[in-house]
């Protein structure tokens, strides 16, 4: 090692003899200063970037240095998986110092937790779930096993902060803090993100005392560019063969967006003699471990996954990153980008391989926003009012009982409980609490939604953004919005569109998050279905540069020119470099090409006072009588009203007045900016021939 890293000298130690590095990472350099003056930081960098030890190796300095003892560290990630690989790694730093570490989440054994609460290990690995079962565990001593906490580690800060998991992580943050009695220093990791200064600020959580985050990043650009190549190969079936012939011999991960599609992809692969694994969140937690295992162990063979490889889970050097059609974002695109070229000499890569002119649309857009540098902000879902209930009841659990008066300490100026006082109001009226002596304390109504198994359907939150599973008999379609359903009256006329085909719908069961569907003949009116799921305004705008003329500068296939020239031709009408397209039917109506994001046009379509069920990325339905003056003048602050069935997908609605929950769905759903810039765009007029 070059000189001095303010690091332990054991740890200095181990780093070249253990480790055999000659040295830090940059990333690690810059962040031993700010971890150990106990700065809230965020580290950003690449996959693999080395974000665990960067965060560690300075916090096990500090807890040496300082004296630390007891459960001083939390280091928390948003997958067992992850947390199992971790384990062995983190363990092993510990043991440089004579220090242990424990793994803590829904798998471990009783025994194994019974022996951690006795002999508590210095850095516990686990779940936001976790700790909230810990809390309200009367097993638990919460102050001899938490009050020690001094700092958590967030690992892949930018997933959390993208959904309700990331709130919930946030205000049982602040219950552990309310216990040890002090401010816990907070180290979030993430791979490149639009905004760090404000996902660090949104993870600090409440404000009272807290010094401004700091953001350290790992600034070494890579020495050498990455090999990044788009195909058009027009099926699942060309896809598995171009897969099977190119680059045998090596180790291959292959993204697919469904579990649909990475089960077909696999099936084609061993048809054609290739070794292959599969990865998705369908399968078991065992069955996923065993494909990884036995990949990380082989050489020329194949694992095709879904987003579940897309966070830092090890599974050994890797060859070639293939993409199926293409990621939903830039962020995933660079995170799956980053699992190539950690060995020496090698480079990162990615193949895209398109199996349709949709899918070429989507690969070509996220690679021209990627060439610009784009990135998408991650922004925290708004207004999390029905988190806000769980937490009023998950504290009753917790305490036994709490102050009418004084609720409001435990979470200090967090925003998630920003309506806290609405929310309680409303959980008293409805007997989820009732008081006592100005205590509050769990009520009948809560027992009766959230009694079942000790509770446990209260301690859990979802994971990402509301998305239901399409279901075709045992065949699953895909995955759609809820604004992309039509209307209970009006699914007989208007059909899913999904997987280029369309879908008559039969049920949706919210409690479950399926759609039943019956595939359908279809007319001409839906022949390029722009997608269910919903996409961001600036992917959509991209798609439409791409249609105008735009073409990213990475190598292309000899069969991508010919494939983008049928793309443009037969979507010609849809596109004009005069503004955006509000083409009249001849049968009546028009459809008004926004390229503006499936929310932004479920806002447009709220602000014209219009449906917003069975919305699309790409294009909105209009009735006869809307011109383009009536489009400029909608209010873009308007929220998408939904099924009132739907609210039910919002886990804890049952805890909110009925229009509180269909507010807080409804902004959830919205993109009010989106629509704004729609609005201010130039419509031009045109009949379709």
């Amino acid at each position: 090692m070059s000189g001095p890293t303010g690091l332990d000298a054991a740890i200095e130690y181990h780093i070249v003899n253990s480790l055999g590095w000659p040295g830090l990472r940059p990333l690690q350099t810059a962040s031993v200063e700010p971890v150990r003056a106990g700065s809230d930081c965020v580290l950003v960098a690449p996959t693999a970037g080395g974000k665990t030890e960067a965060a560690v190796f300075p916090l096990l300095s500090e807890m040496i240095a300082s004296h630390w003892s007891g459960t001083t560290i939390l280091y928390v990630t948003p997958l067992r998986a992850l947390l199992n690989n971790l384990h062995a790694r983190v363990s092993s730093y510990c043991s440089w110092l004579g220090r242990t570490s424990g793994l803590w989440h829904g798998d471990v054994g009783q025994s194994e937790r019974r022996r951690m609460l006795a002999e508590r290990p210095d850095i516990l690995l686990t779940t936001p779930e976790s700790i909230e079962a810990m809390l309200v565990s009367r097993r638990v001593d919460h102050e001899r096993f938490l009050g020690s906490v001094r700092a958590v580690v967030i690992d892949e800060l930018h997933a959390f902060a993208g959904s309700d998991r990331g709130w919930h992580l946030l205000a049982v943050l602040e219950r552990v803090e309310r216990i040890a009695g002090h401010q816990i220093q907070r180290v979030g990791l993430s791979a490149t993100v639009g905004n760090p200064k404000a996902v660090g600020t949104w993870m600090q959580g409440s404000t009272e005392g807290r010094k401004p985050v700091t953001v350290v990043r790992e600034e070494t650009p890579p020495t050498v560019s990455p090999e990044i190549t788009l195909d058009y190969v027009g099926s699942m079936d060309n896809a598995a063969t171009v897969i099977s012939r190119l680059h045998r011999g090596d180790k291959r991960l292959v993204f697919a967006e469904s579990r649909r599609s990475a089960e077909e992809l696999a099936f084609l692969l061993r048809e054609r003699g290739v070794q292959t694994f599969v990865s998705h969140s369908s399968l078991s937690a065992d069955e996923r471990r065993q494909s990884e295992r036995a990949f990380a162990e082989a050489k020329d063979t194949v694992i095709v996954a879904t987003s579940t490889l897309e966070l830092g889970i090890d599974i050994g050097d890797l060859d070639r990153v293939i993409q199926i059609d293409a990621p939903r974002t830039v962020s995933s695109f660079l995170q799956r980008l980053g699992r190539t070229g950690r060995r020496p000499g090698t480079s990162r890569n990615t193949l895209f391989l398109a199996t349709s002119l949709d899918g070429l649309l989507d690969a070509t857009a996220v690679l021209l926003l990627w060439q610009r540098g784009f990135v998408e902000d991650v922004i925290a879902p708004p207004h999390p009012r029905h988190l806000a209930a769980q937490q009023l009841l998950a504290l009753a659990l917790q305490e036994g009982s709490f102050g009418a008066s004084d609720w409001s300490r435990w979470w200090g100026d967090l925003p998630l409980m920003a309506d806290g006082a609405e929310v309680l109001t409303y959980l008293r009226e409805q007997e989820f609490l009732v008081e006592d002596q100005g205590l509050l304390m769990i009520g009948p109504r809560a027992e009766k939604e959230f009694g079942k198994r000790h509770f446990m359907d209260l301690l859990s939150t979802f994971v990402a953004d509301l998305e239901l599973r399409v279901v075709a008999g045992i065949r699953e379609i895909g995955f759609v919005s809820p604004l992309a359903i039509p209307a209970a009256k009006d699914r007989a006329q208007r059909p899913l569109v999904l997987a280029g085909r369309g879908w008559l719908v039969q049920h949706v069961d919210w409690t479950r998050f399926t759609v039943w569907v019956e595939e359908i003949r279809v007319k001409g009116d839906v022949q390029w279905p722009s997608g269910a799921v919903a996409q961001s305004f600036e992917m959509c705008q991209a798609k439409r540069q791409v249609l105008l003329g735009a073409v990213p500068n990475v190598e292309l296939s000899k069969r991508i020119p010919g494939a983008i020239d049928r793309l443009r031709e037969e979507r010609a009408i849809e596109v004009s470099n005069s503004g955006l397209v509000l083409e009249s039917r001849s049968a009546g109506g028009s459809r008004f090409w926004t390229w503006a994001g499936l929310k932004a046009n479920a806002t447009l379509l709220a602000g014209l006072g219009l449906d917003v069920s069975g919305v699309e990325n790409e294009s909105v339905r209009l009735p006869d009588g809307i011109k383009a003056r009536a489009i400029r003048t909608a209010d873009s602050e308007a929220f998408p009203i939904v099924d009132e069935e739907a609210i039910s997908g919002l886990k804890f609605s049952v805890a909110l007045p009925p229009d509180l929950a269909a507010k807080t769905l409804g902004e959830r759903l919205g993109d009010p900016t989106g629509a704004t810039d729609t609005t201010k765009c130039n419509v031009v007029q045109v009949a379709k021939v």
